[in-house]
């Protein structure tokens, strides 16, 4: 007679999973904090440095050594109503849209969700996420990526880019075959922050349920075991930042031979965070005849040839114009004397602008943020604190309560600026030093914050900079 077995006690449970993935990988006991990665000179201007936790990029590898199943990835069957729309009234639609398009025969753009194709189940969840319309670079790109082409996108943050890529990759999966045991996701989204592809996994998991498409989220500073556990279980999408996707390959707790579907979202901010070599290793580990997606919030050199060398003959979309200042932000720099200038001029304003709204405070280093906070507070300010030496526990409850408005002040380090605040904001200071301040931080926020109404940087004169100033004045 077979001898029976017992599952609760013969196959292993999540703990003896626990231990045994501690006994293989011991230094990921502890998980460690992200540093400050800014040093500052004897004016206190901020100094990108090194990092010290660069992740080595994935080695190069043989694509003849795989061998590749064929896929299918054009979906996409045009409406009636956009069949019959003349070359003008494309054009019309577009210059309405404010979109530009380029390349070889692009989809129509449409603009009603019922003209993407999508199945009841879907446009049933878009509804109860109370989209009403498609956004302007939705309605031009869902389309292309529907149809199987690559993409390269370049709106600012807050346009909908998110759905744009991730409800044409849901039907792009339900069209693969189902996993089978150690392989690993059909669909791979690259994010250049914890805290934003944190946002891509709640998108992706709400519509994923639709389908039961699993998804994991995979980032550094989050358990290690955890996410390889997720991994290892089967998921269809992985959304992960470079230097985490790296480590879970390099340990076998995925791969990217079944990734069809490749998405990089903020790209120009990963080559500001020095991840040019890791995004690379990784477009070189996913098999040629993938569907890529570039988004990017700008368009600049080093960007335009990562597109160049990983995309093939991509549509390039354009919601606005490639480095116009953004419409929705009013940037204002004063110009104040030394000493106790910038405290006063800030207090005086503060209660004015808290009554409009929540507002965002830089300041260079993390004693400058604890002094001004512990002032604050002294005048009776409602505020959070952020720098990089709290935890990332301690970062995303601070970062969910100003989210919920439950204190109307954030007062912040550089580190924040690597943080996508998805939320609208009315005011945002910056206390820099002098007329050298961190203009590519200032950049960024202008360009990846969903939306806030006024920029103010607050610049201690120095007598050489006078002539200057007029130069800097800017609205």
């Amino acid at each position: 007679n077979c001898r029976g077995v017992r599952e609760d006690i013969d196959t292993e449970d999540v703990q003896e999973a626990y231990f045994r993935f501690m006994e293989e990988n011991p230094e990921f006991g502890v998980i460690k904090d992200d540093e400050d990665e800014y040093d500052y000179d004897s004016d206190g201007n901020v100094i990108p440095r090194e990092k010290s936790k660069m992740i080595d990029p994935l080695p190069p590898i043989d694509h003849s050594d795989f061998n590749y199943q064929p896929f299918e990835k054009n979906f996409y069957n045009e409406h009636s109503e956009i069949s019959t729309l003349s070359s003008d009234q494309v054009n019309d639609l577009r210059h309405k849209l404010s979109i530009k398009v380029s390349g070889l025969d692009p989809a129509k753009p449409v603009c009603s969700f019922a003209h993407f194709g999508f199945d009841e189940q879907l446009l049933s969840a878009i509804r109860k996420s109370e989209y009403t319309q498609p956004t302007p670079i939705q309605s031009q790109a869902i389309p292309v990526a529907l149809g199987g082409r690559d993409i390269i996108g370049i709106a600012k943050t807050g346009s909908g880019k998110t759905a744009a890529f991730l409800w044409p990759l849901l039907i792009h999966v339900m069209d693969q075959k189902e996993l089978e045991p150690g392989e690993g996701p059909v669909g791979l989204i690259l994010a250049p922050t914890r805290e934003l592809s944190q946002q891509i996994y709640q998108e992706a998991k709400k519509f994923g349920k639709v389908y039961n498409i699993n998804v994991v989220c995979a980032y550094g500073g989050g358990s290690m075991w955890e996410q390889s556990k997720a991994c290892q279980d089967g998921a269809e999408i992985i959304v992960a930042t470079p230097g985490r996707l790296i480590d879970l390959v390099k340990k076998k707790c995925t791969n990217l031979e079944r990734v069809t579907y490749l998405v990089y979202d903020e790209a120009d901010r990963m080559f500001d965070m020095g991840f040019e070599p890791q995004v690379r290793s990784i477009a070189d580990h996913v098999r040629p005849t993938r569907q890529t997606l570039l988004f990017s919030a700008t368009f600049r050199k080093r960007v335009e040839k990562l597109a160049r060398d990983i995309l093939q003959d991509p549509i390039r979309i354009v919601q606005g114009e490639i480095g116009e200042a953004n419409e929705d932000v009013t940037q204002h720099i004063e110009v104040l004397p030394p000493g106790p200038a910038k405290w006063s001029w800030l207090v005086k304003r503060l209660v004015g602008f808290t009554t409009e709204g929540s507002v965002l405070i830089f300041v260079t280093r993390k004693s400058n943020s604890e002094e001004l906070a512990a002032n604050l507070k002294a005048r009776d300010f409602t505020l959070g604190l952020l720098h990089g030496d709290i935890s990332q526990m301690e970062r995303n409850e601070i970062i969910s309560a100003f989210k919920k408005k439950e204190f109307p002040i954030l007062v912040a380090t550089d580190v924040a600026g690597r943080v996508f605040i998805s939320l609208t904001l009315e005011f945002i200071v910056r206390l820099a030093f002098y007329l050298k301040f961190n203009r590519p931080l200032q950049n960024s926020l202008i360009a990846h914050c969903m939306a806030f109404s006024v920029f103010i940087s607050l610049i201690r004169c120095r007598k050489e900079d006078v002539k200057l100033h007029s130069f800097h004045s800017v609205k």
